[in-house]
């Protein structure tokens, strides 16, 4: 499985949710299959967006897109920080 690990501020949280609510059906289109949304401690402005993806490459040309690029400038978005990762092992304990 594939997931991509997003660290970004944003100017206001609920300003930003609601765009990124409004996304949901075109990161579904893109290959996003579920994610995850986590904030700092403390700090509800400083989000952790982490995703499954159907496969990196559609992750990427999501994320680097234009017309996405443009979305995250409407909604708030301070340099977000982009991993992709490829999963090694999946276990519960």
């Amino acid at each position: 499985m594939q997931y991509v690990l997003i660290i970004h501020e944003v100017v206001d949280y609920a300003a930003w949710k609601k765009v990124f609510d409004q996304a949901s059906d075109i990161r579904k289109q893109a290959g996003e299959i579920s994610y995850q949304l986590l904030n700092v401690q403390h700090d509800t402005n400083n989000i952790v967006h982490f995703s499954k993806w159907t496969s990196l490459d559609n992750a990427r040309n999501f994320f680097e897109s234009p017309a996405l690029i443009d979305i995250r400038k409407k909604a708030g978005v301070k340099s977000p920080e982009f991993i992709y990762l490829n999963e090694l092992e999946n276990q519960i304990l």
